[in-house]
């Protein structure tokens, strides 16, 4: 990792490659996706060529909702994980997500497709969730931790808002573990990717912006690490598609 990719003088974050103040990267964050909203689920297929559809569907088949359970997924502003949740027979369902914008096309989907009993969008921030303490059965968090200012923050928020006995779980790009894969996915996400963003959504920095986000993200065992440090035990981890994306499990017991 060169000097540019890390964070400067304290009170300092990154935003992809570059050092933005920590107040400031909520609000940048916010801009991205609320500009590529409309696109965002469209752009997801063309970006992986379908797969984050077969990545969510192995997250929701270890995740096994059931119809006792009440689930808050956190950053899932257009509705897949939820919606994956309803129709695996999992029970009340709660959406957070801080832009507007994403939150408004998951409502529309969700009237879409006849989904909106026991199933609510909450606007607010991963790092102070306007829920309350020991409250929800699961916690997920799918490809918004790493967009987050404070990823320590944002795992202790989960673990407050569990009851005993909860489970969290985490979904997102982490570091690819093959090495003819790792350098093919290099050229894919800095060359290719933003071109398509380019095309479909008008905005290439917004793709320039998450994939230098992907790269910042920890590795599979030191974010298994930050995870324990929050208080969760049976820690686990489970690549997908050789360490592209990665899901991380644990229980507030």
């Amino acid at each position: 990792m060169t000097d540019d990719q890390r964070p400067g003088q304290p009170g300092t974050t990154h935003f992809g490659f570059k050092t933005v103040r920590e107040d400031e990267k909520a609000s940048l964050v916010r801009g991205v996706f609320d500009s590529v909203a409309a696109k965002y689920d469209l752009m997801n297929d063309l970006m992986s060529g379908g797969i984050h559809r077969l990545w969510k569907s192995a997250f929701l088949d270890w995740l096994r909702p059931q119809g006792n359970q009440t689930l808050l997924d956190v950053g899932g502003g257009t509705g897949d994980i939820a919606f994956g949740w309803k129709n695996r027979g999992g029970g009340p369902a709660m959406v957070c997500d801080i832009n507007r914008e994403m939150l408004a096309v998951g409502r529309d989907r969700s009237y879409d497709r006849n989904l909106i009993g026991n199933l609510g969008w909450i606007c607010g921030d991963a790092e102070t969730l306007p829920v309350a303490d020991s409250s929800v059965d699961r916690y997920t968090i799918a490809f918004c931790l790493r967009n987050v200012t404070h990823w320590d923050r944002a795992i202790a928020e989960a673990y407050r808002v569990l009851k005993p006995g909860g489970r969290f779980m985490c979904l997102e790009f982490s570091k690819v573990q093959l090495p003819g894969l790792r350098e093919a996915y290099d050229v894919y996400s800095f060359q290719v990717l933003p071109r398509i963003g380019q095309m479909v959504t008008g905005n290439r920095e917004a793709y320039q912006y998450l994939a230098e986000s992907i790269r910042r993200f920890p590795p599979q065992q030191e974010m298994a690490e930050m995870v324990r440090a929050a208080g969760f035990e049976r820690v686990e981890v489970r690549n997908l598609s050789g360490g592209i994306a990665a899901i991380h499990s644990g229980w507030r017991l």
